[in-house]
Order: C-alpha cells, then structure tokens, then sequence
C-alpha cells in the first residue's frame, strides 16, 4: 500500500482550547488524499477546555513522519511547553515537515522547541509578547507566515489560518469552494474581538482577568525559554 500524499499532525494536550483544533480541523481534513492524525503525548483521551473529551488520539512516538504540524493553543500552553516528552516529539517532527504551524498560544510551544528563534510569529494578543522567551519576533498580525512556519493568532484566527494553509496546499480554487461549502462568512454581533476595536470598559475588563494568571505564565514561558540552550543551532 502506497504512503499518504500528506500528512497532517495536530499535537494535543491537555486543556488545550478546543476550537483552536476543531476550527482548523474542520479545514484541513478536507487537504484531498491526506490523512489527518489526532496526536497527544500518550494517546487515548484527551480532554479539553471547558470538559470536551477527544478520543482516540495517537501517541505522538508512534508517528514517525508529517508534511503539516499544527500545535493548537489554550490556557495550559506554558504548562505543556514545560513538558520535555511533549516538546521533543513536536521538534522531531517539526524538523522534517514542510509546514510547520500553530494557533494562538501553540506558538509558545512552537518557540519552546527552538523553532521560532529569529522568526516572526501571531500570538492571542494577551500573551503575544511570551514569543521574545523563545527569540521570537511577535507579529500581531492575524496570520504570519516566516518562511515554512505559519501562525495564527487568538483562537477564532485558526480558521483564518487554516485557509492559507488550504490555499497554499490545495490551490486558491479548491480553498474558495470549500470557503462556500462551509459558508465561512462571519459576521459577529460585535466588533471588538481586537483590543483596538474594543471599546475602553470592555478592554479594562479582559486585560485585567488575564493579567491575574500572567505572572504565572510568564514564569513558565521564561523556564521554557532557559531550556532552549539545549538546541546548539535553530532548524
């Protein structure tokens, strides 16, 4: 039997933010000929934020190769950056892929496997400045290419994300169906999903609950950063 065309890995762990997965799940799923792996650091059942349960994951040590990583985000990035199992496994395979990606807070992770040294990367904007920890060049853009290495900012990017990767995979014909197929066309009720469209109260409120659990991320994407001096060379 002939290997697959391409190879999609997304790397999975615990409380990551699910639509940060599902979103460009949804999209890439659909690359025509590839296979789609669902991979955690033991496999099995991974549960997500908010009690969604994804199953069936496979262990990231038994793939051995992919065309496309994608390390989605969550609020336990910097937590799972600190696992030394997890981050190895998504370097090995960063090193051999063609595309290298992440979603918000994944490109921590991304940068905590010395794969964002020098490199320009999106972020959630609440934790954007995280990247200079790992020789990161923050880029508030919503999807940031440098190179083979694509990053989508805060959450609902993803599925932004995902089309570029689509579109530069497949072609822009193919990404403009699927665009219809799905009816990608939002139109939020509100504008403020960026701090400089949000109204003052609304962006005093968000900044101050994430600013109560930064000191403790910060404290963990600068362990993470301190441990990159085990990479002699950036890929």
């Amino acid at each position: 039997m002939s290997a697959p065309s391409f190879v999609t890995v997304f790397a999975l762990y615990p409380d990551l933010t699910q639509l940060d997965f599902t979103g460009p799940h949804q999209v890439l799923c659909r690359i025509p000929g590839a296979t789609t792996i669902i991979a955690s650091r033991m496999g099995g059942e991974i549960e997500a934020e908010g009690g969604l349960v994804i199953g069936r994951t496979t262990p990231l040590a038994d793939i051995e190769r992919c065309d496309l990583i994608c390390v989605p985000g969550g609020m336990t990035a910097t937590q799972a950056a600190l696992d030394e199992e997890f981050v190895a496994h998504v370097r090995r395979l960063a090193l051999g892929a063609r595309y290298v990606t992440s979603v918000c807070t994944g490109s921590l992770i991304l940068g905590a496997a010395g794969l964002l040294q020098g490199k320009r990367a999106a972020c959630h904007w609440a934790w954007r400045s995280l990247l200079t920890e790992f020789g990161a060049i923050p880029d508030e853009g919503r999807v940031v290419r440098d190179g083979n290495i694509f990053t989508g900012g805060g959450v609902t990017a993803g599925i932004d994300f995902a089309f570029t990767m689509l579109t530069e995979i497949s072609g822009e014909a193919y990404a403009k169906a699927l665009t219809l197929g799905l009816e990608y066309a939002p139109s939020p009720p509100y504008g403020g999903g960026r701090p400089e469209l949000a109204d003052e109260a609304t962006l005093r409120l968000v900044s101050g609950n994430m600013n109560k659990v930064m000191p403790q991320r910060l404290a963990e994407a600068q362990e993470a950063g301190r441990r990159l001096s085990r990479y002699a060379t950036s890929p």
